[in-house]
């Protein structure tokens, strides 16, 4: 595993943990770099069904690593590179079929909140403060990160953000729909597993499918697809819809075998 990340399981749900809290866990090209691998292997597990992702101590993730910038995007060229780094994180992430859930404490700001936003739920304790800061740094936020947040909070708030680099706390992060839900700081871990643990207990066949159908929609598609109908029509046929017809007729839990 690269430096600055843990990854642990609990039972069905993976933790990939930024692990460097004296930097206020900023994000190095090293670990934008090594998402693409940790996904990778959740997806492939299938023992697990959700990635929680969160920071180590007291924050989220402050951003991208600045230090390492004078290095590696004084060029051109480097610049390139380094954000292909980033923009592979960022489609591993909002490409997963299995659910992913961004935990956060703290700061949840530039490269750190653009990880956020591409998992599919954030939930925040009171106090976490949010911001997407290129507006500071003479960047132009790259196209797919601007469409996730569009989608999220709409072209006006995304303007706020973005034009701006001004920092929001939690409880307006959740008016304007970049938060699910705001926890007390105490509550937070109970409240986002016990989440997950609802989504490990839904059928894995509907949830990775609606997750992928979404997924399209969010890049732009408008209609049904050959993909889409070949997703409704194998989840209809499977043992899934089978077992969850029959414990909604027996009004019992469904025990879903999918994986």
């Amino acid at each position: 595993m690269t430096d600055g990340f843990q990854l642990t399981r609990d039972g069905e749900i993976a933790r990939l943990t930024f692990a460097r809290p004296e930097k206020r866990n900023a994000i190095t090209y090293g670990m934008w770099s090594a998402i693409l691998e940790v996904v990778a292997e959740v997806e492939q597990d299938s023992a697990l069904k959700v990635l929680l992702l969160t920071g180590a101590g007291e924050n989220f993730s402050a951003g991208a690593d600045i230090s390492e910038f004078g290095e590696l995007r004084t060029t051109a060229e480097g610049a390139a590179t380094y954000d292909k780094a980033v923009e592979g994180a960022v489609a591993a992430l909002s490409g997963m079929r299995k659910p992913s859930i961004a935990m956060i404490r703290g700061n949840c700001i530039g490269g750190g909140c653009q990880v956020s936003v591409a998992c599919d739920f954030r939930f925040a304790a009171e106090g976490a403060r949010f911001g997407i800061t290129p507006a500071k740094l003479g960047i132009v936020y790259h196209f797919a990160s601007t469409r996730q947040l569009v989608s999220l909070v709409g072209p006006a708030n995304a303007r706020y953000l973005l034009l701006s680099g001004e920092l929001i706390k939690a409880a307006r992060a959740r008016e304007i729909g970049l938060l699910n839900d705001v926890f007390a700081v105490d509550e937070l871990e109970a409240g986002t597993l016990e989440f997950a643990r609802t989504l490990c207990s839904r059928s894995q066949a509907s949830v990775r499918g609606m997750n992928r159908i979404i997924e399209k929609i969010l890049a732009g598609q408008q209609e049904s697809d050959a993909e889409v109908e070949a997703i409704r029509l194998e989840a209809l046929h499977g043992e899934d819809y089978a077992e969850g017809v029959a414990a909604f007729l027996a009004r019992r839990a469904p025990k879903f075998t999918f994986r």
